[in-house]
């Protein structure tokens, strides 16, 4: 056993709200720092990636129950600062990156390893403290070191991302090198991960996009087939011309409510919908007749398990891909930096850093 190695922390600067609603709720001041767990280790947060589950989180939804305030964020990199409980071969002062979800009590979901499938799973910034502050605590389990060729900021931008991606793509999607899958919108993370992790393992992958702005971003990442949604509403029409008529093996939607039904018409016979959100809303209306006459899949994910997190990580070094980073803001810039991604201007991950750093 270690013994209990401590920083001295009692206080600490982070960006946290006391009541759920708008981004005029969220606050940027001094909060206490809690006691460390047995079993888990202190951060030092170097980069913090924001992903609109921290939107989500902020305006609440029915059933929902927070202690307040509360400090959101699960994309970290950071520096090991003090452990409580095991050994761990993570020495004090290293750079880590942190997997994201917190795994419960074990079930049969744990056991047969797909812990996101489980009531007890957990999310970093959603049931406990986040990484929008100065320090964060997290299971030591969950550490790993941060690659030496990479800068803090795209240390931390993949994690959440990754692991929903590879979870929804290949364990739950089943794609497979050779089919083709259309990723609905550019601009969000778990998005760009599926569009270059796709692209990596040899899918044929179309983008739709939201302008020329956009579309000309996604194909400077080397995507050739994107279609701008703003010039084409019928877009589902133009995936069927690019695709002989045939439509596409799997569709990647996240954005709910706007997109289901041309999404399902995009796809080909036998297809698969996979969906991690709901961007635009969660009433979707479909045509079921699609569902069954055609013999589609829809398959919902979320998060992953920490072997999803550390294959996607491997597969993103093996073909040293990174993220695109959008804007980097300080950690007091955090209402701004968020108030973007709610509008969805954003490209890619934005990246938040303590001030202190």
């Amino acid at each position: 056993m270690r013994g209990f190695q401590e920083v001295v922390v009692t206080s600490m600067k982070a960006l946290y709200f006391k009541q759920h609603g708008g981004s005029e709720h969220l606050e940027y001041g001094e909060v206490a720092v809690p006691n460390l767990r047995e079993g888990w280790a202190r951060i030092r947060v170097l980069a913090v990636a924001l992903n609109h589950l921290d939107i989500w989180i902020r305006r609440g939804w029915p059933g929902l129950s927070l202690p307040l305030p509360h400090i959101t964020g699960a994309d970290i990199c950071g520096e090991l600062v003090a452990t409580s409980g095991d050994a761990s071969s993570i020495s004090i002062g290293e750079r880590v990156v942190v997997y994201p979800g917190i795994v419960g009590a074990e079930d049969e979901f744990v056991r047969r390893g797909e812990p996101s499938v489980s009531p007890d799973y957990q999310v970093l910034g959603e049931h406990v403290w986040g990484g929008l502050a100065e320090f964060v605590d997290v299971p030591l389990a969950n550490l790993r070191v941060a690659r030496s060729d990479l800068s803090v900021e795209d240390s931390a931008a993949p994690n959440l991302v990754v692991t929903t991606a590879w979870r929804m793509l290949f364990t739950r999607g089943q794609l497979e090198s050779g089919e083709s899958l259309l990723v609905v919108g550019s601009g969000g993370g778990v998005n760009v991960a599926s569009m270059l992790i796709g692209k990596a393992i040899g899918a044929r992958v179309i983008v739709l996009a939201g302008g020329a702005e956009k579309s000309n971003r996604v194909r400077t990442l080397g995507f050739t087939e994107v279609v701008d949604y703003l010039e084409v509403p019928d877009w589902h029409r133009e995936i069927m011309k690019h695709t002989g008529g045939r439509g596409v093996d799997v569709v990647v939607d996240n954005v709910g409510r706007e997109t289901f039904a041309k999404s399902l018409k995009s796809l080909r016979r036998g297809g698969r919908l996979l969906t991690v959100g709901n961007t635009s809303g969660y009433n979707v209306e479909i045509d079921n007749r699609l569902v069954f006459g055609k013999q589609l899949s829809i398959v919902g994910s979320t998060m992953g398990s920490i072997e999803d997190w550390e294959a996607g990580l491997n597969l993103i070094a093996k073909h040293k891909i990174t993220l695109p980073i959008d804007r980097v803001y300080s950690l007091s810039e955090g209402k701004i930096a968020l108030e973007r991604l709610e509008q969805g201007r954003q490209f890619g991950k934005i990246i938040l850093k303590p001030d202190s750093n």
